[in-house]
């Protein structure tokens, strides 16, 4: 290749184009040891987050004076607080995760990411899960550890462009909970049934884990397998056509010729391309199945009476725990909403599948988008030579 090829393995338009199928979730396009550079920036935004957990772990020691929650009976005023941090703290780790993503500069990202790893160990010493500082430095490491392999491996990234891929089709989700109404009403004859507020006072968490476990595998064993019946064709082809070529203006790629010939997807590439079609759809089905799980857990708290509680779980214990934590909301109500999201999970995972209009707006766009990054692909490959 010429030395003032464009596309030069050390030029600057090859690193964009390495970040831009990193943000549409392709690492496997990548050649090899691509993914572990740039590492420490490129986690900035999971070290963030993660920073924003831990701090709130210091919050809870200052406000209780002890590293675990343990609310039972009436929670005080500051017991309350707690409560009220433990409802905001994913939401406030999502968007701050979200804005150290948006920086731009590989300094600041740099410096986000130190930030968030000081924080942390800061939180660890003054707060964390544990009443040992160790215990909880051991458990930051290897936290950051975790996150660090999940961006070197790429998954981080295929997570990430599954999380926009939500967050931008939250109207499809919505459309699609309505759709779903029917498996509400149904589920109502499960919430008002007294032997599964038994069932779900006798059985044990561990066991009740277990089932949902299996019940999301079936839901989720069907959505993959149907993405990939649907999608092979497109998959084998990879074959690109004008509008998806007239898509690539203005990203690293339209500078870049097309291949006289498109080299096969390598099995690495195709298990990418499935893995990110499927995380997507069921990304997008769990929020609907968290959103009734949720609506069905407030129908319970405003319902619910320590009579009718008793009555139906024969004086079952009233205590959640949740995660490690005690919380004052009955745990029997904690488990049928848990039961509840997985049948609601397993409903709509049948139901999008089939469902016309949440294919047109929203499966198909997410192929249509993979088409355009596979052209992207078929250019890299051409032009990037192997190493």
């Amino acid at each position: 290749m010429p030395e003032d090829h464009p596309w030069a393995p050390d030029s600057a338009h090859r690193q964009a184009a390495d970040r831009w199928f990193l943000a549409h979730g392709l690492p496997a396009v990548l050649r090899p040891g691509r993914l572990v550079r740039r590492l420490w920036t490129r986690s900035a935004p999971a070290l963030a987050g993660f920073a924003v957990l831990m701090a709130n772990t210091v919050v809870v020691v200052l406000i209780t004076g002890k590293h675990a929650i343990d609310i039972d009976g009436q929670p005080t005023r500051g017991e309350w607080f707690v409560l009220l941090l433990l409802a905001l703290v994913l939401p406030a780790t999502g968007a701050v995760g979200w804005r150290v993503s948006r920086i731009a500069s590989p300094r600041g990202r740099g410096a986000a990411a130190a930030a968030g790893v000081l924080v942390a160990v800061l939180g660890a010493v003054f707060g964390g899960p544990s009443s040992y500082v160790y215990t909880n430095l051991l458990i930051v490491a290897a936290a950051v550890a975790i996150m660090l392999a999940l961006t070197a491996t790429g998954i981080g990234s295929i997570l990430g462009w599954a999380a926009h891929i939500t967050l931008a089709h939250l109207a499809e989700a919505g459309s699609l909970l309505l759709r779903a109404l029917p498996v509400l009403l149904l589920t109502f004859l499960v919430f008002f049934n007294s032997p599964v507020w038994l069932m779900a006072a006798t059985v044990s968490r561990p066991r009740l884990w277990l089932a949902l476990c299996f019940l999301g595998a079936i839901a989720a064993a069907f959505v993959v397998s149907v993405t990939i019946d649907r999608t092979r064709p497109m998959v084998d082809a990879a074959a690109p056509d004008a509008r998806h070529l007239a898509r690539l203006d203005g990203t690293p790629f339209a500078a870049m010729p097309d291949p006289a010939e498109i080299k096969p997807l390598r099995r690495v590439e195709r298990v990418n391309v499935y893995f990110v079609l499927g995380v997507s759809q069921l990304a997008q089905i769990l929020v609907v199945a968290v959103v009734t799980a949720l609506l069905f857990f407030v129908l319970g708290l405003i319902l619910l009476s320590p009579e009718l509680l008793a009555a139906w779980t024969r004086n079952g214990p009233s205590d959640g725990q949740f995660l490690g934590m005690t919380i004052p909301v009955p745990e029997a109500l904690i488990q049928v909403t848990l039961f509840l999201g997985a049948l609601t999970f397993m409903y709509v995972s049948a139901r999008a599948v089939g469902d016309d209009t949440y294919r047109d707006h929203f499966t198909t766009p997410l192929i249509e988008d993979l088409r355009v990054t596979l052209s992207a692909r078929n250019r890299y490959r051409e032009a990037v030579p192997a190493r």
